[in-house]
């Protein structure tokens, strides 16, 4: 190993220290299964929204949304960007004071348990299903953030993948497991400025090595469509980037609605009247990371152009631009291990909520609630670290090909939340003629309907191959609507609750 690779290896191992001693300190403060899963309610408003915001990212941020930019030009990625940006926005403004008080009044402490306490669902019919959802989508997506973890150490330091991405998911299980959401949550924090920082050296450098700004743009600007917003750029010509795609691409905002390990955060902050600077942290935090990801695609490519940079993947354009810093000298390739470091927080901040919201419902919605309800508290904190382990152990052995599609994952799982979840989550909170059976027609509808548009109407080309949250979610609507329509109207108890939450100022 080159003293280069010495000096990188030596800041991600130091990130991985300090992520575990993080998980060390906070596993003190886990008294309850409340403390585990929720921090106690306890989260201050920086650390909401940032935390909310890097678990959200992921590895998509700093490597699917520049190498997208890079391979095709400004309109995929600006208008997937522009979605993220809107969805992030008015989930904060409309949905995370609501439920954070919502939650509260009804006792909730999970995203399944929401639903069945909202709806006095005494069967937990809705509370399981949700679960399901849960397990099936997020398995899966925690699979996707350990695999790329593998990925980055393979390609890196040629170390079997394998070994690389267990090593990594234990470390990810350890803190997790030990210091629960607090752990996870501020863990996630320190990651969010680990990739800020991996961002802002990256774009800085590529300019420069580009030969400057005004060198990039007339780069970018002689290839046909890659400089438009109503075009794209494929195969060296120009196509058009239609009505119908910019529509696809938007409703990537949808996702939010229904997405557990964000709307957790929401459940966990101190005082609702901090929200508005969580608001507001939140949104420009994601405003300036993704345009800066976007021009760092823009950025690779005037490098290529210019033979400053070779790439056989495009998603690899901040790994190779951090090799390209890591070359000048010792301090640089340290600074380079904190470009890769952040790469790997942005996985890892993704992949322990994950494991979080998927064991979560898994022991206290399907184990607890079913199966054991008269199970102590002690014991329940000791059920609730097994099954985030079991999911883990699970998630490893999904990961085990190192060919696997981490993105198409990714964005799978994604339309799936957001479809089964959103819809649900938005009418639990503001239309109070919602039914349970409404609720459970929209959660199902929706999240079948994903698997339906994806692997069968979409195959049929055209405008119908659009991504199929939107669809998705426009079905569950009308199925939350039709069936609490035909279904009885809700117990004066449950509008009574509805009403007061409402008026809550």
């Amino acid at each position: 190993m080159t003293s280069q690779n010495i000096c990188i290896l030596i800041s991600i191992i130091a990130y991985l220290f300090l992520v575990l001693g993080i998980g060390i300190w906070f596993s003190k403060k886990n008294k309850t299964t409340d403390d585990f899963y929720l921090g106690g309610r306890k989260l201050g408003p920086f650390v909401t929204a940032m935390s909310a915001e890097a678990s959200d990212m992921s590895s998509y941020l700093l490597m699917g949304v520049p190498g997208v930019a890079l391979l095709t030009g400004v309109a995929d990625a600006s208008w997937t960007a522009i979605g993220l940006i809107i969805g992030t926005y008015l989930n904060w403004l409309f949905v995370a004071k609501k439920l954070r008080r919502y939650s509260s009044k009804c006792g909730a402490t999970t995203i399944p348990a929401f639903f069945s306490n909202r709806f006095r669902d005494k069967s937990k019919m809705l509370s399981i299903i949700a679960a399901i959802v849960i397990i099936i989508f997020f398995v899966p997506y925690t699979a996707s953030g350990f695999a790329a973890c593998g990925k980055l150490f393979n390609s890196l330091f040629n170390v079997d993948y394998q070994l690389a991405m267990i090593v990594c998911a234990a470390i990810i299980i350890l803190y997790t497991m030990l210091g629960g959401f607090l752990a996870a949550s501020t863990t996630d924090f320190v990651q969010s400025i680990i990739m800020t920082i991996a961002l802002i050296i990256v774009l800085v450098y590529g300019t420069v090595h580009a030969g400057g700004v005004s060198a990039v743009i007339d780069n970018v600007k002689s290839l046909p469509g890659y400089f438009s917003f109503t075009q794209t750029h494929v195969d060296g010509a120009a196509q058009p980037y239609g009505l119908f795609k910019i529509c696809s691409m938007l409703a990537w905002g949808l996702g939010y609605f229904g997405m557990p390990h964000i709307l957790l955060r929401f459940m966990a902050i101190e005082d609702t009247k901090k929200l508005t600077l969580s608001r507001r942290v939140a949104s420009i935090w994601v405003v300036i990371s993704l345009a800066v990801a976007v021009v760092i695609g823009l950025v690779g490519k005037g490098m290529i152009m210019n033979n400053a940079l070779s790439l056989e993947d495009p998603e690899r354009v901040l790994i190779g631009i951090a090799m390209l810093i890591s070359n000048h000298g010792a301090l640089a390739a340290i600074i380079a291990g904190i470009i890769l470091a952040g790469i790997l927080a942005a996985t890892m901040s993704t992949a322990d909520s994950q494991l979080l919201a998927a064991s979560s419902s898994v022991s206290q919605n399907i184990l607890k609630e079913k199966l054991m309800p008269n199970i102590s508290e002690a014991s329940t904190m000791i059920l609730a670290r097994f099954t985030l382990v079991i999911i883990a152990v699970i998630a490893v052995f999904f990961a085990r090909d190192p060919n696997s599609s981490v993105f198409n994952i990714v964005s799978f799982a994604w339309a799936g939340f957001g479809a089964a979840f959103g819809p649900v989550m938005l009418f639990s909170l503001f239309w109070s003629r919602t039914t349970k059976w409404g609720a459970l027609a929209g959660m199902i509808s929706g999240g079948a309907m994903v698997f339906i548009w994806k692997y069968g109407i979409a195959t049929l080309g055209g405008v119908l191959a659009i991504y199929e949250l939107l669809p998705a979610f426009v079905i569950a609507c009308i199925a939350i609507v039709v069936v609490s329509l035909l279904t009885k109207k809700p117990e004066q108890e449950i509008i009574d609750e509805f009403n007061s939450v409402r008026n809550t100022k």
